[in-house]
């Protein structure tokens, strides 16, 4: 890892920890498809939890719906990728409102396997009262969930750059890399896209982070956290 990208990390971390709640920190690492999201949640989560805060890990990929509700307006739909891709009521009822205020801290880390296109029963687990979320996803900071998080951050990326990484990342799952970026040009890219035009996720995230390149990225902070 570079010196620039720990010290942007070290920086994120901090901000983080500066969240205070009477119930564990949800926060959410939003941004199109390839930006980097699960590498910066990844590497940001043992950074909280050397504070001695701990740590939940959990992803949007936990709470596809399945494959048959998310094609239902065409496999090539951008609006569909948009607005039938993921099971908010479960993530809300089984993560985000047992962690948020009033809640149990009784929760779930994922409730389905999209690889497999099968639910999954995943352990209930409780949380501390002084645990953080670290939750990545794409679509995170839209009117369903814009109001659960306690901090958010906005990973940023070109979509030139992410459908470059895509075609190194997801041959595995698509087939070969025209198909990757067949499938970013007509569905993921676009579905991006009417989320933006919707949400103005960089608008509502309290950190920006341009990611652009991986090895030096840079903070935005518009507003400090509540």
């Amino acid at each position: 890892m570079t010196p620039e990208r720990m010290r942007c990390l070290e920086s994120l971390a901090e901000l983080v920890l500066r969240v205070e709640r009477p119930h564990p920190v949800r926060v959410a690492i939003d941004g199109p498809d390839a930006a980097g999201k699960t590498t910066l949640a990844d590497e940001l989560a043992p950074l909280i939890a050397r504070s001695g805060r701990p740590v939940i890990r959990a992803s949007i990929d936990g709470f596809h719906r399945p494959r048959q509700a998310r094609i239902a307006r065409g496999p090539e739909s951008p609006e569909g990728y948009f607005r039938d891709s993921f099971d908010y009521p479960a993530l809300w009822a089984v993560l985000l409102d047992p962690l948020g205020p009033g809640g149990n801290r009784e929760f779930r880390r994922r409730v389905f396997d999209f690889r497999a296109d099968v639910p999954v029963a995943a352990p209930i687990e409780i949380a501390p009262a002084d645990a953080v979320l670290v939750f990545d996803g794409v679509f995170l900071l839209r009117r369903e969930l814009v109001d659960l998080w306690d901090f958010s951050v906005f990973v940023a990326v070109p979509f030139a750059e992410t459908q470059r990484r895509a075609a190194a990342r997801d041959v595995e799952l698509l087939g070969s890399a025209g198909e990757v970026l067949h499938h970013y040009g007509v569905r993921y890219v676009p579905g991006q896209q009417l989320y933006f035009e919707e949400a103005h996720p960089q608008e509502k995230a309290d950190v920006v982070v341009e990611n652009e390149d991986p090895d030096r990225p840079r903070l935005r902070l518009d507003a400090p956290p509540a």
